[in-house]
């Protein structure tokens, strides 16, 4: 790919709703991007949208936005079943692309955005925000540094008390409808802690996965017919990686009568660290030693210290790195790779529930099936 150099980086978004708002905020603090175009077929959120963020070209269908010859690169904001027509679209019109998580509804689908993006020789990268997290750069540290020695389990964590999409008062019902967002718990938040954990670990290969979900909380009669929520509540699994020494287990809750879950973790053979809170185990002879950190001034330093290059942070968040890959300062980090991993993984869980028992990393692939709705 041809770096943009000399100017802002020139992009225009596809989707103007809930996860756009955010998206177009953190653009508005990058120096080197610029959003010259916005697209969605709802005109009163492109609109809204276009005024208050000051995008000069709005447009009503995202084929219309595409015909420009001015645009950088395409963000894709849209339901996760839209992901991959969004992608594919923006991809053969020449432009690398930035799309939200989950990659797509389904692994087949997420593959076939994965592959032509390699075909057409341009960047897919994916938005998986906890990547950038100074926990996630502190533990990478550690396990680089060889502190926690040979890594052979992991816990991939995240809880609501209650927070149902629709269901408990946030979002719109799309979220816990299976047509349109394709997974519940799993794919809206689970996907941010799986591929956390994935990144650590060099994102082993997967061979196989066991799982369950759920969906048994009470929910308001009202709220529960109009939404036609469909997705689980609760999903967990466990997962063996290729070589038969490294495994990961998973449980990531919307809703559980529970306060809290111990956070993400890695161990290895001479050392073990916990994310959230971060948190750092060794032993030293008969004394354990248990280190917390202070991850405000860690962040701070990684922000504000300059490179040998001279540029400033180019890992303190998923657009910033975007931008600053486009413009050639640095390679991609392998969201994509990484993301297409995590689809497997959430998939052979919900294949894992509807077979009740464990499947391989081989049946998740064969039996997947696209997803996509038309752009």
């Amino acid at each position: 790919m041809t770096p943009v150099t000399g100017r802002p980086v020139r992009i225009g978004i596809i989707g103007c709703g809930q996860i756009a708002q955010s998206h177009l905020a953190n653009y508005a603090e990058i120096a080197d991007a610029e959003v010259v175009a916005c697209a969605d077929i709802r005109p009163e959120a492109a609109d809204t949208s276009a005024a208050k963020f000051g995008i000069p070209n709005v447009y009503y269908t995202a084929a219309e936005m595409l015909r420009r010859d001015d645009l950088d690169a395409i963000d894709i904001c849209m339901h996760n079943n839209l992901h991959i027509s969004g992608t594919i679209a923006a991809l053969e019109s020449g432009r690398p692309v930035y799309c939200e998580k989950p990659m797509a509804g389904t692994y087949r689908d997420a593959q076939a955005m994965r592959d032509r993006a390699k075909e057409l020789g341009l960047y897919l990268h994916i938005q998986l925000a906890t990547l950038y997290s100074p926990e996630t750069r502190a533990a990478q540290e550690l396990i680089a540094a060889g502190q926690l020695g040979t890594l052979y389990h992991a816990r991939s964590t995240g809880h609501r008390r209650r927070g149902r999409p629709y269901i408990d008062g946030y979002g719109r019902a799309d979220f816990v409808q299976k047509e349109k967002s394709a997974g519940g718990a799993l794919y809206d938040m689970g996907v941010y802690h799986i591929s956390q954990i994935l990144h650590l670990l060099g994102n082993p290969v997967v061979e196989r996965v066991s799982g369950q979900t759920y969906q048994k909380m009470a929910m308001d009669p009202k709220r529960s017919e109009l939404s036609g929520a469909n997705v689980e509540e609760l999903g967990m699994g466990f997962v063996r990686f290729a070589g038969g020494d490294m495994t990961m287990d998973v449980i990531e809750a919307w809703a559980i009568h529970l306060d809290s879950f111990e956070g993400s973790y890695i161990v290895g053979s001479e050392g073990g660290v916990r994310l959230n809170p971060f948190g750092f185990f060794r032993s030293a002879g008969d004394l354990d030693l248990n280190s917390g950190a202070n991850m405000g001034d860690f962040g701070y330093r990684k922000r504000k210290l300059r490179t040998e290059d001279g540029d400033t942070d180019t890992f303190s968040s998923s657009q910033r790195h975007w931008i600053a890959a486009l413009q050639g300062k640095i390679a991609l980090l392998p969201t994509a790779e990484i993301a297409l991993n995590t689809m497997l993984i959430s998939e052979g869980i919900y294949l894992s529930t509807q077979e009740r028992r464990e499947v391989t990393a081989e049946e998740i692939v064969a039996r997947s099936i696209s997803k996509a709705l038309p752009l």
